[in-house]
């Protein structure tokens, strides 16, 4: 019998494509190839490309095929989504994958282009009752007034691109003089842009996915980066954060947490693999959700 054929995506046209390509490598080590017939596509901003063998091939938009150098139309039955950023991880390629009827790894394309927006996953957070900082989301077109988002926060805060991942463009802010710079660098790779006061605490991530009808809460890892903040460096370079997992946290705060990802889990109709990010304010004893990952990092260090 034949096998299931899979295009497994990676790449994508933003900054975060490094991280997918990344990403692939440990993917792609571990795709069981007995069970499985893939095929890597790369999608870039030169066109959607099939890595094999002879070369790379072209991938038709029209019905997400190609044909190899035999002459033969490889026609996939599923795709693995495995990029970070734009277009696999705000729902576009989702919506794409919908239209044209091939199944998809991961969260629909609505609950994707939800949670790929940092602002709208807050608001939705706070609506299910599981806390989120103190934030505000600034528009290119709109400008901003530098003395007035002064006034509207307790210090330190962090800056960063409204829509996009691995800390690419985003700073923390601890006076006057910063916030400006902080925020042209986050619009240098978005139109909007996130200010989020600093919940102080201990920050722990959780994946979380449900298979056969039940909600598998894999234990918490405690964040510990040896830089100022999580930036990229201490996400992807080998030995700048330590990472402790399960979380030496307390039971009431290991509990705490996984009520939280289970109500995001299912208010926000999330599915597949996901990885949510919580700081624990241990003085308030309160998880406050940072972000969800519908698309979580595969890298190494991931």
């Amino acid at each position: 019998m034949s096998l299931p054929v899979i295009a497994f995506v990676t790449g994508g046209t933003s900054a975060e494509a490094q991280v997918s390509y990344k990403s692939a490598e440990t993917i792609i080590k571990h795709l069981d190839r007995e069970k499985f017939e893939v095929h890597v596509v790369d999608i870039r901003t030169d066109g959607w490309w099939a890595r094999t063998d002879d070369g790379e091939l072209p991938v038709s938009r029209e019905d997400f095929s190609y044909t190899n150098q035999q002459g033969q139309k490889i026609i996939f039955d599923a795709v693995l989504i495995g990029i970070h950023g734009t277009p696999g991880e705000d729902g576009k390629l989702q919506g794409y994958f919908d239209m044209i009827g091939i199944q998809y790894t991961g969260c629909s394309a609505d609950v994707s282009a939800l949670t790929f927006n940092k602002r709208f996953t807050v608001s939705a957070a706070a609506f299910t009752g599981v806390r989120v900082a103190k934030s505000m989301v600034l528009f290119a077109e709109l400008g901003y007034d530098i003395e007035f988002l002064w006034h509207q926060f307790k210090y330190p805060v962090f800056v960063k691109p409204n829509s996009g991942g691995s800390s690419i463009g985003m700073s923390k802010v601890k006076d006057y003089k910063g916030l400006k710079a902080a925020i042209d660098k986050a619009f240098g790779q978005d139109t909007q842009v996130l200010i989020e006061e600093m919940i102080q605490g201990r920050e722990v991530t959780v994946g979380a996915f449900r298979h056969k009808g039940y909600l598998h809460i894999l234990p918490g890892t405690e964040i510990r980066p040896k830089t100022d903040f999580f930036d990229f460096d201490a996400k992807y370079q080998p030995g700048m954060t330590d990472e402790i997992t399960p979380a030496p946290i307390s039971e009431i705060a290991t509990e705490q947490i996984k009520a939280a990802v289970e109500l995001l889990y299912d208010c926000l109709h999330l599915r597949g693999i996901v990885r949510i990010d919580f700081i624990y304010d241990e003085v308030k004893q309160i998880p406050y959700m940072l972000e969800i990952n519908t698309v979580p990092g595969q890298t190494e260090t991931s």
